[in-house]
C-alpha cells in the first residue's frame, strides 16, 4: 500500500469518527434537555456532563450509520434506565419504596397515566409516546412492555440479593447473576431502537434478535463489573467479583459468551446486517470503554 493510499484511509476513517462524534454532540444536547425537564431525576452528582456525553457516544459509535434523530429513542431510553437505577439503588430506602417505583412504572405502560409527583413515570410516558408514533409499535408494543417488565423485575431481584447479603444470606452464583442481566437494560434500549427504526426483516426476527441481545447483555454486564468493582464496593452495589469469582474466571466467561453471541448472530447476518453490526459493535465498544472507565460520575 502506498503512502498516499494510507493517507486516504486515515482521512476516511477520521471522517467516519467525526460524523459519529457530531451525532453524539447532537444527542448529548437532547439528553441535557431531557434532564433539564426532569431535574429531580438527575442530580449533578453523579449525573455529571461526562455521563450524558458517554451515553451519546456509545450509541453514536454503536450505530455510526444513524442520525441523531434515529438514535434519540435509544439515548433517551438509556438515560431513563440510569434514572431508575439511581432511584432503586440509592434513593429508595425500603423494599416497599422499590416496589412502588416498579409498580408505578408498570402502570404507565398499562394505562398511560402521568402522575405529577412521579417524574420517573412522566419521563417513561414521554418515551412510550414517542415509541407509539412508530408504525411497528402497534404490532410490537407488547414486546417492549415485556422487556421493560423483565428489566424492572431483575432490578428488584438484585435489590433483594444485596439486602439479604447484608443480613448474612448467601449471594447468588455467577450463573444466577448472569441470568438476571436484564437489570443492565441494554436489551430494552435495543428493542426500543428496533421498534422505531427496524425494517421488516428485523421486526420479523425480533424474538431471535432479542435472544442475541440478551447474550450480548450478559457480556456487557461482566465488562461493566470488571470496570466498576471499587466503585460498587464503595456504593454498596453488587458485582460479579463479589461472588467468589476471580477476574480471570470472569474474563474467561466473557470469552465464552462472546463466542455464543457470534453463534447467535451469524445466521442473522444476511437478513439483518445492521442489527447484527449494532450488537457486535456494542461488545467491541464496551470492551474499549470499560477497559478505561465507566459512566457514573462521583457521588
Amino acid at each position: 500500500m502506498t503512502t498516499a493510499a494510507k493517507r486516504v484511509d486515515e482521512v476516511d476513517a477520521a471522517r467516519l469518527c467525526g460524523t459519529a462524534a457530531a451525532v453524539a454532540a447532537q444527542s448529548q444536547r437532547d439528553l441535557r434537555e431531557c434532564a433539564a425537564a426532569y431535574p429531580e431525576l438527575f442530580p449533578d452528582s453523579p449525573f455529571d456532563a461526562a455521563l450524558f456525553n458517554a451515553v451519546a457516544l456509545a450509541n453514536a459509535f454503536g450505530a455510526p450509520w444513524a442520525t441523531a434523530d434515529r438514535l434519540r429513542i435509544a439515548n433517551r431510553t438509556a438515560l431513563w434506565i440510569f434514572a431508575v437505577d439511581w432511584l432503586l439503588d440509592y434513593v429508595a430506602k425500603s423494599r416497599q419504596e422499590v416496589e412502588s417505583v416498579v409498580d408505578r412504572c408498570l402502570r404507565v405502560v398499562a394505562d398511560g397515566r402521568r402522575e405529577s409527583d412521579f417524574p420517573l413515570g412522566c419521563f417513561l410516558a414521554d418515551i412510550r409516546d414517542e415509541l407509539a408514533e412508530a408504525p411497528a409499535f402497534a404490532e410490537k408494543g407488547e414486546v417492549w412492555a415485556a422487556e421493560l417488565e423483565l428489566m424492572l423485575a431483575a432490578m428488584l431481584r438484585e435489590w433483594d440479593w444485596k439486602t439479604a447479603a447484608r443480613d448474612g444470606s448467601p449471594l447468588p452464583t455467577l450463573t444466577e447473576y448472569l441470568d438476571n442481566a436484564d437489570n443492565f437494560g441494554s436489551s430494552l434500549v435495543n428493542v426500543s431502537c428496533w421498534i422505531v427504526g427496524g425494517d421488516r426483516a428485523a421486526l420479523d426476527r425480533l424474538d431471535v434478535l432479542r435472544s442475541a441481545s440478551d447474550e450480548v447483555q450478559r457480556v456487557l454486564r461482566l465488562l461493566n463489573d470488571l470496570a466498576t468493582y471499587e466503585r460498587d464496593v464503595t456504593w454498596g452495589d453488587l458485582n460479579a467479583q463479589m461472588l467468589g469469582t476471580g477476574r480471570a474466571e470472569i474474563i474467561e466467561r466473557i470469552g465464552d459468551l462472546v463466542d455464543g453471541c457470534r453463534g447467535l448472530l451469524e445466521p442473522l447476518r444476511d437478513d439483518c446486517p445492521l442489527e447484527v453490526a449494532y450488537l457486535e459493535r456494542q461488545i467491541g465498544y464496551s470492551m474499549g470503554f470499560y477497559g478505561i472507565t465507566d459512566y457514573w460520575g462521583k457521588l
